[in-house]
């Protein structure tokens, strides 16, 4: 038992060694006390138990005291447990100094809050970036379709990187510039000639309004000439009232067929209606004979009128007469 009394001694004052050294980073302190940065051990400790990395404070605070910035490490623990990269505001405070650019504690926490890289945007204000849009095609009065890209020169507005809109807007609104530019051209000659002419009817606009960015030059870089689109839609035009003139002919053709065969139906009940008609003849004939009102010669006068008029139609008709001869001759 006595010899194992020690070993229990020097495994305990191991663990404990182990739990101190995980709960207080005594070199991140000694780094904190050497650059004169005043971090208790008890802050340290505290920092673990609110579950905040202690490297992620004390680092940047010493980085903001060499560089002469007043931060306490009360903000910079309250700004990493509402989630924001409090590194990245550390190193955005000291290039808008060294840049005499004015940015406070607050402003630069909110603007990062907000998901806007806020180190960059200190940046792109002394070194303004270039926005290159995409190809915009746009037609001119005389139908003549132009192609135009543009390089767009902008800066950081700091003041308006909080609820500003980013890249895509000014994207889109220098399209929509060139398109009304281009679109309100007489001929698309004015615009090859004159293709600063986009430029400083767009830049006039005040394109940059409720923006992050300050716009401080457009440029045309290339303007091509596309399609005939004015004779294109003529000859689209003209295609579709061919299509339509030929469908109504083909309508009022079929209407003609449509009439043209009612008046053949018509025409065949009138026939029918004659040959019905012609067919009560031999009757009413019959008829009269009973009843006594027609004799016989005056049966064979009304054949021999009948033949007549058939041997004169026939001679008019250059054919020959028909087989009915007048009663009472020979054949």
């Amino acid at each position: 038992m006595e010899f194992f009394g020690p070993i229990i001694i020097i495994i305990v004052a191991i663990v404990f060694l182990i739990l101190f050294f995980t709960f207080v980073p005594l070199g991140l302190f000694i780094s904190a006390r050497a650059s004169g940065v005043k971090v208790g051990i008890l802050q340290l400790v505290g920092m673990r138990i609110r579950k905040v990395i202690p490297s992620r404070i004390v680092n940047p605070l010493i980085k903001a005291t060499k560089a002469g910035l007043n931060v306490s490490i009360n903000k910079l623990e309250a700004h990493y447990l509402a989630g924001g990269n409090v590194d990245r505001v550390i190193n955005a405070l000291i290039a808008a100094q060294r840049a005499g650019i004015p940015l406070d504690f607050e402003k630069a926490c909110a603007i990062d809050l907000a998901g806007r890289d806020v180190l960059n945007a200190v940046q792109m204000s002394v070194n303004p970036k270039v926005i290159e849009t995409p190809v915009i095609a746009a037609v001119a009065m005389d139908g003549i379709e132009l192609r135009a890209k543009a390089r767009v020169t902008v800066r950081a507005n700091i003041d308006r990187l909080v609820g500003g809109a980013g890249e895509e807007t000014i994207i889109a609104r220098i399209g929509e510039g060139i398109v009304t530019t281009v679109g309100s051209s007489a001929s698309h000659k004015e615009v090859l000639e004159n293709p600063d002419l986009i430029s400083r009817t767009v830049l006039n606009k005040g394109l940059d309004a409720g923006t992050a960015f300050e716009i401080l030059s457009i440029d045309i870089a290339d303007v091509d000439v596309g399609r005939n689109v004015g004779a294109q839609l003529q000859i689209d035009q003209a295609e579709a009232d061919k299509r339509i003139a030929q469908a109504l002919a083909e309508e009022r053709r079929a209407m003609a067929v449509a009439q043209e065969q009612e008046n053949i139906a018509a025409v065949q009940g009138m026939r029918a209606r004659v040959i019905e008609a012609e067919a009560e003849v031999p009757k009413a004939i019959a008829a009269a004979f009973r009843e006594g009102k027609l004799g016989v010669m005056d049966y064979y006068n009304m054949q021999n009128v009948i033949s007549d008029t058939e041997m004169r139609n026939a001679i008019s008709k250059g054919a020959a007469p028909a087989a009915h001869a007048p009663v009472g001759e020979e054949k």
